[in-house]
């Protein structure tokens, strides 16, 4: 295996036009998944003939009619060759953690957009309720079940008992995270065609459950406006081969020569990222990125994520907004000074035990079902990041990846999981109707549609061992060139998949 030497520096600085919708068009992720042959991560291949050849004048409707002559299929199956074949020597040779080679997305948002059924944009505010209604009367149904038979007088046995509240905690965590994906909804205006209604009940409902609805909703933004860029990305920001290298201690052309992390190392990081992961990312910006000096207002000159940095989603002068984002900060942090005076009231009068019990349990259920979600959605071996020369928005929101979470994942959580790829490129389609959108995209996106079913919901949950195990760092393919440099996959430690290349030292 040769040895090479790269740095975190651009190779070119092509400008790469930027598509960035606003939060109230329809911008999200996808997941660019270029790899045919099988990997960890199945790659939907359903429409194999017509995957990635499709160019940008090819009409998204004759693929959905399947309006597809045998000539047609030759040429594009011919074009395909072509542009490997340009692919390669354009950007050199890109492959996957799992050694899958990958070809950059070359699809526009519009050929996503015409793909979608027009049904599929309207939204229903009378059904948008009628969905938090139902996750409101879940959750106080579980309670007042709970609290009127699940008692000593009912139950003697005191480990039963305990059983007994441990699933209410459980429970309530699934009813609660629904409700957060329905003020989801709300920030991403697909709630109803009322802004000033998405907001309200968005607001209500995220401080209910200690979110700052705007802060986040802001933020949210960002991530989606930047899927997938080193540099400006809001979530789960992979760590380049350098920042792991330092995080550790080592220098980056050690790593290929490290010897496995051990699980329990793995696993007490997974732990502290499933228990703290959301609040840490609201308070100090963990797993957010870390260039604020590119904040157009100057107010990120100084200031890093971590503790005593002045990076969080509750100060109007944080380098994650602008100045005039201040009133809807400082309205998120009053909404969840309301809500934290009433619980304080409760635990005063009912018992800090019983709050705990009662709200902070499920709270951290909600709080671990969020991180997870996020994680796996952006956290896989067949997806690459991009530096700011090969990125566009196109090719940023096909770097996301559906799963399946069976009845919890698509019923009480309203579909978060399963169709996060369509998400990431319309995010104003409202969940009800995201499973026929994103079968209308499929054939369109062809080997950039990523998804990992196999298992169900417990293939959902053993992938967050997974990945945390194969996706440790990003580093550009040993075969890359030119603009390919800037395409980074991730790599690991552990033998999961392709080794890390051999760097030499970098000259000082």
């Amino acid at each position: 295996m040769s040895s090479v030497a790269f740095s975190r520096k651009n190779v070119f600085q092509t400008p790469v036009p930027e598509s960035l919708p606003s939060s109230s068009s329809n911008s999200i992720s996808a997941t660019p998944d270029d790899t045919p042959s099988q990997s960890h991560s199945s790659t939907s291949l359903s429409s194999l003939a017509s995957d990635s050849e499709l160019d940008a004048h090819t009409p998204a409707a004759n693929l959905v009619n399947n309006k597809r002559s045998s000539n047609l299929v030759d040429t594009k199956l011919s074009g395909q060759l072509v542009n490997s074949v340009n692919s390669e020597t354009q950007y050199g040779k890109l492959l996957d953690t799992h050694g899958n080679e990958f070809q950059l997305p070359e699809f526009t948002i519009n050929d996503i957009r015409a793909a979608i059924p027009k049904h599929c944009f309207e939204r229903s505010a009378a059904r948008g309720l009628l969905y938090v209604a139902r996750d409101i009367f879940s959750l106080a149904t579980t309670f007042v079940l709970f609290h009127t038979f699940w008692t000593p007088a009912n139950i003697p046995s005191n480990s039963v008992r305990v059983a007994g509240w441990a699933l209410y905690t459980f429970i309530q965590g699934c009813f609660g995270t629904g409700l957060w994906v329905m003020a989801h909804e709300c920030g991403h205006q697909s709630f109803s065609p009322s802004k000033t209604l998405n907001d309200t009940v968005g607001f209500i409902c995220h401080s209910a459950l200690l979110v700052p609805y705007f802060s986040w909703k802001i933020s949210h933004g960002k991530h989606h406006k930047a899927t997938g860029h080193l540099d400006r990305d809001m979530v789960f920001v992979p760590k380049t081969r350098e920042q792991y290298a330092s995080k550790i201690g080592r220098a980056a052309h050690e790593l290929s020569e490290l010897a496995e992390e051990t699980p329990i190392v793995t696993a007490g990081s997974l732990i502290g990222q499933q228990l703290a992961g959301w609040i840490l990312y609201l308070s100090i910006n963990i797993t957010g990125h870390d260039s604020h000096t590119r904040q157009k207002e100057g107010r990120g000159q100084g200031k890093k994520n971590g503790w005593g940095g002045n990076v969080n989603h509750f100060d109007p002068s944080s380098p994650l907004y602008e100045a005039k984002d201040s009133k809807l900060i400082l309205a998120s942090d009053l909404g969840l000074a309301v809500v934290a005076g009433i619980l304080i009231l409760i635990g005063k009068n009912f018992g800090w035990a019983n709050l705990a019990v009662w709200y902070f349990l499920p709270y951290l259920w909600v709080n671990h079902w969020l991180v997870a979600i996020t994680y796996l959605q952006h956290t896989d071996p067949s997806l690459p990041h991009y530096e700011d020369a090969a990125w566009n928005f196109a090719r940023g929101a096909a770097a996301t990846i559906d799963r399946e979470f069976g009845f919890i994942g698509r019923t009480l959580m309203h579909g978060i999981v399963e169709t996060h790829v369509l998400h990431h490129f319309v995010s104003t389609i409202p969940f009800y109707n995201a499973d026929e959108a994103s079968e209308a995209i499929k054939p369109v996106l062809g080997r950039h549609y990523r998804s990992s079913v196999e298992g169900g919901p417990w293939g959902f949950v053993r992938a967050i061992w997974t990945s945390a195990r194969t996706c440790q760092w990003v580093e550009p393919s040993e075969g890359a060139e030119g603009l390919g440099k800037s395409v980074l996959f991730y790599r690991n430690r552990n033998g999961n998949g392709l080794p890390p290349a051999k760097v030499t030292p970098l000259e000082s």
